[in-house]
């Protein structure tokens, strides 16, 4: 009797809440100081060319209250973070009818209704849901697409796919249920468009947003089958398929469910190269039993499969990583290239057109990799390939600057860059398009500047923390940071499914003053423990 009172005390000190011990003020483990400290050299060093809803003046206020906050020794990964919440906020664009996120601050001519581009809305839904106010945002973003007159198959864009993993981290599907009719639609719009009989669906290189590609080069054409539409169909096709069954439509459900099956079969049975071990493009066909000839280079895009977690490729596929790390594939010292460089059609150019997918490394592609890869990892487990999620999201972080005519550093984001160099080739080219000067026909003065094209905050938060958003009431956090990398990091007050969510780590426990070793809250109570950092399951209730 003793000794089982003495075991039921020991356990209540145990799983105490010492973390709530550091927020008698109010402050949390990381104050709110930090990030006041981010935004205020942030602001300093801008030029807030164009305003929308919350101004440089409001950005300290607004991140305090809604990002998740984020320590760790690596300064660079560090202030990243931040800056690109800082960039995010920029574009908060309150309507007539309500919010959109925008991706380009001054209005460009290729854009729809209130400036909306539904090319890196994807993105907009995977950042912007760590926001404790989302909804406030983004529910208002799915009216904009799928009601509220946005162009919203003017590129490649599922919808279905970004307002279910929007959900995942939320507590209620009511989201869901009210556009199901519309995300069916959408989907059946797709097949109309750009199904052709065989099967496969097919889209221009530039509405998926990656124009003059070298495939295009090899083919003379841009209508081709890619990897990247087939994935997004998937994606949109499974997800209806689960709120379908959320809605109470068991043969709609079952439906989508071969849908997806079959896009699934067909982009690994008609896309993959076997013998160069990745996912390649293919030009259409009139007869749908013709013999698909792919084209004779890798490109960036053939991860996109891995992008999509429920289409996971089989485990064999998996070689087709090797080229990340590669020198002649798609490494390079300011992220991956577009194009693999062993191929003669790998160009880096400041000639013609200035957003090339031939060679530049895109923040938006380097987005897609690393999700891909994050959501291979957690599959497969391979714990030595966590240096490869780790390094390559450095790299990423590093990409982020810009140096100015004066020779000083500042964060930055823009559209693509010189892989070898760090240059922004789109600003580098458009700062002198027109008689020297900006052009207005391109969008004006600093198009590219803060440009919301891609994701950092999503990568740090679901991929190197490792905050896997899940159905039920569990939820998996499996950190990639490679084993004795960092002695320290926290990531606090992540919003999950109406709970807030801290992770941290502090390997002689002198840092966070709770105990070395990894540790887990839900609003402030200890969930779970390991000496090491290492993947855990917590019940969030």
């Amino acid at each position: 009797m003793t000794t089982g009172l003495f075991s039921i005390l020991w356990m209540c000190v145990f799983l105490s809440p010492l973390y709530g011990q550091n927020r008698q003020t109010g402050e949390g483990i990381i104050p709110a100081s930090r990030i006041e400290e981010y935004v205020s050299r942030f602001n300093e060093t801008d030029n807030e060319l164009y305003a929308q809803l919350i101004p440089n003046s409001g950005a300290a206020k607004f991140l305090s209250a809604n990002i998740p906050r984020f320590e760790c020794p690596d300064r660079e990964l560090e202030e990243i973070y931040y800056f690109r919440w800082w960039t995010y906020r920029k574009h908060i664009r309150q309507t007539p009818d309500g919010y959109i996120i925008s991706e380009f601050l001054p209005p460009v001519g290729w854009a729809g209704k209130y400036n909306g581009i539904s090319c890196a809305a994807m993105h907009h839904y995977n950042e912007g849901r760590w926001l404790r106010n989302a909804g406030d945002y983004l529910d208002s973003y799915a009216r904009y697409w799928l009601r509220g007159g946005g162009s919203l198959r003017a590129y490649s864009f599922p919808v279905a796919h970004a307002l279910y993993s929007y959900y995942l981290a939320r507590s209620s599907d009511s989201l869901l249920l009210e556009f199901f009719p519309d995300l069916i639609a959408n989907y059946e719009a797709w097949e109309k468009e750009r199904r052709d009989p065989n099967g496969l669906f097919w889209q221009h290189d530039g509405n998926d947003g990656m124009e003059v590609s070298a495939a295009s080069a090899i083919l003379k054409r841009d209508d081709h089958y890619r990897a990247t539409i087939q994935s997004y169909m998937f994606a949109d096709a499974h997800a209806i398929s689960l709120i379908a069954r959320r809605a109470g439509k068991p043969e709609l459900a079952e439906h989508f469910h071969q849908e997806a099956e079959r896009i699934r079969n067909l982009l690994h049975g008609k896309l993959w190269d076997a013998e160069a071990g990745f996912y390649k493009v293919a030009p259409r066909v009139d007869d749908p039993g013709q013999t698909l000839s792919l084209v004779g280079v890798r490109e960036l895009h053939g991860y996109t499969p891995w992008y999509i977690e429920a289409l996971q490729p089989p485990s064999n596929y998996s070689i087709a990583w090797e080229q990340l790390s590669d020198t002649l594939g798609f490494d390079a010292p300011f992220g991956p290239t577009t194009t693999e460089q062993r191929s003669p059609y790998f160009r880096i150019s400041c000639e013609g057109h200035e957003c090339q997918w031939n060679g530049p490394s895109w923040p938006f592609s380097t987005s897609v990799v690393l999700t891909a890869l994050a959501n291979w990892l957690n599959r497969e487990e391979a714990e030595r390939t966590k240096s490869d999620y780790f390094n390559c999201l450095k790299r990423y972080a590093h990409s982020h600057h810009l140096t100015r005519e004066d020779g000083s550093a500042v964060p930055w984001i823009d559209e693509n860059l010189n892989p070898h160099t760090g240059d922004w080739i789109a600003r580098t080219r458009l700062k002198t398009w027109e008689n020297g000067t900006w052009s207005d026909g391109k969008g004006g003065r600093e198009r590219g500047k803060d440009y919301n094209h891609s994701t950092f905050c999503d990568l740090i938060i679901t991929g190197l923390i490792g905050v896997r958003p899940q159905e039920g009431d569990s939820l998996t956090v499996n950190p990639l940071i490679p084993p004795d990398a960092w002695a320290y990091f926290c990531l606090e007050n992540v919003p999950y499914k109406g709970r807030l969510l801290t992770v941290l780590y502090d390997r002689d426990g002198t840092k966070y003053q709770q105990g070395a070793g990894m540790r887990i809250y839900i609003d402030e109570e200890l969930k779970a423990r390991s000496p090491d950092v290492k993947k855990q399951t917590v019940c969030i209730k």
